[in-house]
């Protein structure tokens, strides 16, 4: 080996280490970055009170099938409200209409409904959506519709979900009202 081929080889390995610390650094940054998106979910929540008990609130909320008739939200749902039970759902709000296949994860009637959908592989937008029925006084339930967002595309779309998601919950709650009052 020339004196030339040496000096040249060993100009290299300064080269490689400097270009291995920027890979990882960047790759350090990306896995702290999915881990914060994660680990500080975004979460959305609207309550209503009604003047109803919990079994008559519970039939309204989980007959899917009616969903086109009265709820301006999910405007179309069908599968089984039962845990480990794969829903069909159109949600609409102000961007339009999108359909997404969540998972019933809880159901306990007259008290909780809740299911996780996801976008993509798991930790890139998951939304873990909940209905909450809680009673007041005898007569009077409070409905609260909480969805907690988590993954790596969520903070990009937190204003979206603020103005666009938000309003619809507010919406189907009232709906939701006015079908049981009925």
């Amino acid at each position: 080996m020339t004196r030339t081929e040496h000096l040249t080889r060993e100009s290299k390995k300064p080269r490689r280490k400097r270009l291995l610390l920027v890979v990882t650094l960047v790759l350090a940054t990306l896995a702290g970055y999915a881990v914060w998106s994660n680990a500080v979910p975004y979460t959305l929540s609207a309550s209503i009170e009604i003047d109803a008990t919990p079994d008559e609130v519970w039939p309204v909320l989980t007959d899917l099938d009616a969903y086109d008739e009265w709820n301006p939200f999910i405007v179309s749902s069908s599968g089984t409200v039962a845990a480990g039970a794969t829903l069909t759902n159109t949600m609409r709000d102000a961007t339009g209409e999108t359909t997404f296949t969540p998972t019933v994860v809880t159901v306990t009637p007259g008290r909780e409904l809740r299911w996780l959908g996801k976008l993509g592989p798991g930790a890139v937008f998951d939304g873990e959506h909940a209905f909450l029925i809680e009673q007041v006084r005898p007569g009077r339930v409070r409905l609260t519709q909480t969805e907690r967002f988590s993954g790596v595309l969520v903070p990009f779309f937190r204003g979206q979900l603020n103005d666009n998601t938000l309003p619809q919950f507010r919406a189907m709650n009232e709906a939701l009202a006015q079908r049981v009052s009925r």
